[in-house]
């Protein structure tokens, strides 16, 4: 198994558990049934647990049972559970009996252990406990446990959160855990010499050396413990292991002759401070810069920088040159934020962040330019439509939990979503489908006729297809379906909380189920499922669920930074960065960073708010639009062609025909094309709807439409529902009229208003056909240019031939 040594280890003073009557049990003694002590839950008990006799736990519960029977006669009233009233036993004696129970009622948490995958710590079996342990290139830190002991369990969250915190000094360092209450594990645990839990163990790159009898009980301690030990073995340096020791003037002088990397940053510390070591190992998994820590002895480098502060950072570079790392407080967290981000600092083993201009040049995904700290409803709409239309689509037949989850998360899409009116329309009807279904199962066929409006029901549509935006990756298969869904996720709870929903956890539990039932990567969905069964029964507020969402996000960043699925141009980072919500970050007395959850909460709930979303980087798909069309036509009882989403709404001229506008063609010039990447969403449908309005005034026959005054003129109702706006006069216009008003918006890319033109002049507005506004600017500069050039040949050939005449005229 290789050398071992003590690390670490809660061997405190074992109590002796009590039996009713206060005796209590000793090994050796009367009741010999005990071969190790009994685990006793007592806040002041820091003992550790070992293992107890089946026969007297069995023993124990029928003893509580009967005292709970008799109890419960007295009262009038029998039952068979466990309650709080008992207390017959002594408080240590029912505490424990308490905890031999629920050993008993769910051994499943003995099996599964405490820890998973999702920790980031390495789970030890006898199949993989050699490989990880046996010849390691890094330092592994074991923690040795048993998944009934109360202590253990307390533990539990404390190394979990150590894991999060050193998670970048891998492979320098890296957490292991063995469960040595399972059965599997137990000759493992016996040849490692454990007998009390936890206790937690090093294996060093050759051997383990002994650091004393306990260990500390909070992050930053166990932290530091950890670098002692790196510091003080002496066997050979661990090959992962980076520099720990203060660094010299000479070796700094020398440093860019034997080292090619692009930033040097030394951290000026007292002896005593653990900043540099610590920042040092956060930048181990970083190319192209270095860190040194610098002590405030160091007389030389102190003077030559004029450093003043301890502890600070500076940034030095080739040929004596250095600048001081701006920061908002001189901690650890804040310096390895910043260090990682400077240019030309990326991630071993990942490619550098894509350059925009090669983004944008990418034929086959055009790069749309967004603004990050906003978020998009295109975004949204593209999540929807994934979720609904290829997610559940997997499932032919929906039924049992799934059938339940996806009704609860289309209710919450229908209540919450803050989408445009006919998106939430179409919500609204799904929802109101599936709460009528009265059978254990649908087929995904029928719902897929609700969900693309089969039956043509007024004013409802959800886009199809996906166009990301604010969810772009660099790469086609980085980002994209999870960015919008978490999202969207963070969106429904602002929205539940901001409209004052009856139950918190209303949207939680609907992603919950939907997660669980329906996502695709379901990897991802266990690792969120264990979030939730840790934690999600805490939430009873809609303030606690919108941060619950938010703390949870960031576990998630913070377990895949560094994977292969972290976009390089969008690293996983903890959210909201320093950059974006200064307030929102400090530092506890410890000098640990901390979130200060009342900066943080008025900042998410502002930053997914539905006032803040954007609506004008995306464009209805052309099935949508197509389908629009039909209806439109099949309501006059004509045909239609099939335009493209971008392009004008297609009009009925004089000989029943349809066909689409045409720019005027200028011989000798080039029209430029229509913009057609990101079109605004509202303004298209209103468009549209405007069009639809157009084709009912062409083919009326009954009553044709006459010149109204625009105080005249009442909305559509059904316009109106949709929450778009009125018609524009100039659509009360005979047919010939608008047409060629439709023309002129295509070429000059704005609406004119009847009043405008008059004030204009028809012969001004006959002058701008085929030209745009940029074109009758420059041909208003060049004419002037062309003036001025000829007044200034007039007056130079008029100087010039005024003295000519004076010279003539001399004798």
């Amino acid at each position: 198994m290789g050398d071992w040594g003590c690390c670490f280890g809660w061997n405190a003073g074992f109590r002796e558990p009590e039996l009713p009557g206060g005796r209590t049990l000793k090994p050796g003694g009367a009741d010999t049934r005990w071969e190790e002590k009994l685990c006793e839950v007592d806040s002041e008990v820091e003992s550790c647990c070992a293992h107890t006799d089946l026969l007297l736990l069995l023993h124990l519960l029928h003893l509580l049972q009967l005292q709970q029977q008799k109890m419960a006669r007295r009262c009038g009233r029998a039952t068979s559970r466990l309650t709080e009233e008992i207390q017959i036993f002594p408080r240590k004696s029912a505490a424990s009996a308490v905890c031999l129970c629920l050993c008993l009622l769910f051994p499943s948490a003995a099996e599964a252990g405490l820890y998973t995958a999702t920790d980031q710590i390495v789970l030890l079996t006898p199949e993989n406990v050699d490989s990880v342990l046996v010849n390691s290139s890094a330092a592994v830190f074991v923690e040795f446990y048993a998944s009934w002991c109360g202590h253990c369990i307390a533990f539990s969250p404390i190394f979990k959160s150590l894991a999060r915190d050193i998670k970048e000094w891998k492979p320098a360092v890296d957490l292991a855990a063995m469960d040595c209450a399972a059965e599997e594990n137990r000759k493992v645990c016996i040849s490692y010499g454990i007998r009390g839990y936890p206790s937690i163990k090093v294996k060093s790159h050759v051997r383990g050396v002994c650091a004393g009898p306990c260990f500390p009980r909070d992050v930053q301690g166990l932290r530091r413990s950890i670098i002692d030990k790196l510091e003080t073995h002496k066997e050979p340096w661990a090959p992962a292991c980076p520099p720990l020791e203060p660094t010299s003037q000479a070796e700094i002088d020398s440093f860019f002759d034997t080292n090619n990397v692009q930033h040097l940053a030394l951290i000026f510390e007292e002896a005593k401070s653990y900043i540099g070591r610590e920042v040092t190992l956060d930048l181990l998994q970083f190319e192209n810069i270095a860190v040194r820590r610098v002590l405030n002895t160091e007389e030389g480098l102190v003077a030559r920088l004029g450093v003043t502060e301890f502890p600070s950072c500076y940034l030095y570079y080739p040929g004596g040159n250095f600048t001081r790392l701006s920061v908002k407080i001189e901690a650890r967290s804040f310096y390895s934020y910043a260090l990682q981000r400077l240019p030309g600092v990326v991630r071993s083993g990942k490619p550098p962040p894509v350059s925009t201009p090669v983004l944008t040049g990418n034929s086959e995904e055009p790069w749309r330019p967004f603004n990050r700290s906003r978020v998009y409803m295109a975004d949204l709409e593209s999540a929807l439509h994934y979720s609904l239309r290829v997610e559940v689509a997997a499932h032919t037949v929906v039924k049992g939990e799934a059938l339940i989850s996806l009704k609860k998360y289309v209710a919450v899409l229908a209540k919450y979503f803050p989408g445009r009116p006919v998106v939430r329309n179409l919500l609204k009807s799904v929802d109101s489908w599936l709460q009528n279904q009265t059978r254990d199962e649908i087929s995904y066929e029928a719902f897929k006729d609700i969900l693309d409006n089969s039956a043509q029901s007024p004013d409802a549509a959800l886009p199809e297809g996906v166009r990301w935006v604010g969810c772009q990756g660099s790469q086609p298969h980085l980002r994209r379906y999870p960015c919008g869904v978490w999202t969207l996720f963070h969106v429904l709870t602002v929205q539940a909380k901001n409209t004052r929903g009856t139950d918190p956890k209303e949207v939680l539990m609907a992603m919950r189920n939907y997660v669980h039932s329906f996502f695709g990567c379901r990897s991802c969905a266990e690792h969120f499922e264990n979030m939730a069964m840790e934690s999600l029964m805490e939430v009873d507020t809609f303030s606690s669920a919108v941060l619950w969402l938010w703390s949870r996000h960031n576990l998630v960043n913070n377990r895949l930074a560094g994977a292969l699925s972290e976009d390089p141009n969008f690293p996983k980072i903890q959210w909201p960065s320093p950059e974006m919500c200064p307030a929102c970050h400090a530092v506890k007395a410890n000098g640990d960073h901390s979130w200060i959850q009342k900066e943080v909460l008025p900042f998410v709930l502002s930053y997914f708010s539905s006032s803040s979303i954007l609506t004008g980087a995306h464009r209805l798909s052309i099935h949508m639009f197509l389908k629009e069309t039909k209806e439109t036509s099949e309501h006059l009882g004509g045909k239609t062609s099939e335009p493209t989403p971008w392009v004008k709404p297609e009009i009925k001229v004089d000989r029943g025909r349809w066909r689409a506008h045409r720019k005027p063609s200028i011989v000798g010039m080039r029209m430029r094309d229509v913009q057609e990447d990101i079109v605004d969403l509202d303004s298209f449908v209103n468009q549209h709807y405007k069009a639809k309005v157009l084709q009912v005034a062409s083919s009326s026959r009954v009553k044709p439409r006459t010149l109204q005054r625009k105080e005249e003129q009442e909305p559509d109702p059904g316009l109106r529902m949709l929450g778009l706006q009125p018609l524009d006069a100039d659509f009360e216009l005979d047919i010939g009229q608008q047409r060629k008003r439709l023309q002129k918006r295509e070429l000059t890319g704005q609406y004119t208003s009847d009043e405008e033109l008059s004030h204009r002049g028809r012969w001004m507005s006959v002058l701008s056909i085929g030209f745009s506004k940029v074109d009758i600017s420059l041909c208003v500069v060049l004419y002037f240019l062309s003036s001025m050039c000829l007044l200034a040949m007039y007056l130079f050939f008029k100087n010039r031939l005024r003295l000519r005449r004076a010279k003539l005229a001399l004798p």
